[in-house]
């Protein structure tokens, strides 16, 4: 079985975010699935099901456990896609809860992704351990379903920014195992940026087995569309400040949608032995 890895949301190796692919005609047992993405231990492997030459269904794992949306494997699938399976410029993503990504891809090889928004709201009362977990002041919380995002007053703030990830990592795994019906266990951070960019941020799911993300294309579906009401604007360029590094071109659409558009670079392509 052919295996892809693949640095997402760069155009230089060993940057952006790495992501192993496998294509299927059939879904693997889930408990290979599982096992195989502990053994990549990548921020997430993604499995790709052919329906046809335009239609996919995609699903992530990461070390621990399966997600329900992650950009940057989607970005990485649809890069392995347009090189290896399909003579077709854009493709349709069927997820689970989410609906149809279609996704096309330009001739200098930009991927576009059409995502749904998932708007984070600006609320006051957050946890207060947020305050031990950080170690930079913040402005505003805000909250999706997929994480708190804190707003720093610099984008220096963010880059210096150290949390207590086991805290952050305790009181996660501490909330999921209460009776609640939908639990934040990730925690963005981000502050506007200096040209040429409008923001910058991190990101960090240690209860996902994920300490620092290295670029977060689904947490963009919500830091965009708040950068872009703070600045007045719908073209959002957006950098990811972790030790790797990446960049996101981000364009608001009508219907409560997002393109998150990036680059992708091969790093290996490997045989499986199961």
């Amino acid at each position: 079985m052919k295996m892809y890895q693949v640095d997402a949301f760069t155009t230089e190796l060993f940057k952006g975010n790495a992501a192993a692919v496998i294509v299927t005609e059939q879904w693997l047992d889930e408990a290979l699935m599982q096992n195989i993405a502990l053994e990549n231990n990548l921020a997430e492997t993604a499995f790709v099901k052919m329906l046809d030459a335009e239609n996919y269904e995609i699903r992530w794992f990461t070390p621990t456990t399966e997600v329900n949306f992650c950009g940057h494997a989607t970005l990485a699938s649809s890069f392995v896609l347009f090189k290896d399976y399909t003579a077709a410029k854009t493709l349709r993503f069927h997820v689970k809860e989410l609906g149809i990504f279609v996704v096309s891809q330009e001739a200098d090889g930009k991927i576009k992704m059409n995502f749904p928004i998932r708007r984070a709201k600006k609320i006051t009362d957050y946890p207060e351990i947020l305050k031990q977990i950080l170690s930079k002041p913040f402005k505003n919380v805000y909250l999706n379903h997929q994480a708190y995002i804190m707003e720093y007053a610099n984008p220096e703030d963010v880059r210096d920014e150290k949390p207590n990830l086991e805290l952050f990592k305790q009181w996660t795994l501490h909330q999921a195992g209460q009776t609640q019906p939908k639990c934040v266990l990730d925690l963005a951070i981000t502050a506007q940026a200096a040209a040429p960019y409008d923001c910058i941020s991190r990101y960090f799911a240690p209860a996902n087995g994920i300490q620092e993300d290295p670029v977060t294309g689904s947490i963009h579906t919500a830091i965009a569309p708040l950068w872009a009401e703070k600045l007045g604007k719908k073209d959002i360029l957006a950098y990811q400040a972790s030790a790797r590094g990446g960049k996101l071109y981000c364009e608001l659409l009508e219907n409560e949608r997002i393109e998150i558009s990036g680059y992708a670079k091969l790093y290996m392509q490997a045989e499986l032995h199961l």
